[in-house]
């Protein structure tokens, strides 16, 4: 049996404390002792993207990092982006932008332009491209992803938030 740590974290904004396995990681973490379903386990090896959250503001890939290794770490996901049932802009200008098809890369992609937009509210086409380089799609061809990222940057300003 597998020793169990125990992990403080704040999760979305919400002070949250759980034992998990030594030697799990955030991703696992995250869906099975969190409930926090949002990140996505797509290739479990760093080259897809999906799993990408933000700790203590740097975009990381869950599925590489160490749950015990987050332990008083903030953690924000795409479940945490929506304010009062209010989508996140990134998340209003995906959806309006038709920027998701099956949506499984969503989540990552989300996280990887707030990530982006929170260091540089006003970026290029080239800047975009680069901070999502990282993600993987296989079903929208990256022009209506591109597309969204920069109509969030032009719709409004962006805070670290």
């Amino acid at each position: 049996m597998a020793k169990k740590v125990p992990v403080q974290v704040t999760l979305n904004g919400e002070e949250r404390a759980e034992f998990v396995e030594s030697g799990a990681t955030l991703l696992n973490a995250l869906r099975g002792r969190f409930g926090d379903t949002s990140p996505k386990g797509g290739c479990h090896q760093g080259t897809c993207g999906a799993c990408s959250v933000i700790i203590d503001g740097e975009l990381k890939l869950s599925c590489l990092t160490l749950a015990e290794a987050c332990d008083g770490a903030e953690i924000v996901t795409t479940a945490g982006l929506a304010t009062n049932s209010a989508m996140h802009p990134l998340q209003r200008a995906f959806a309006e932008g038709f920027a998701a098809q099956c949506g499984f890369c969503t989540p990552g992609m989300i996280m990887a332009a707030k990530a982006l937009l929170d260091q540089k509210p006003d970026p290029t086409r080239e800047d975009v491209i680069e901070a999502l380089s990282g993600n993987i799609c296989r079903c929208t061809g990256y022009e209506p992803i591109i597309q969204a990222v920069l109509a969030a940057a032009a719709a409004s300003p962006h805070k670290a938030a």
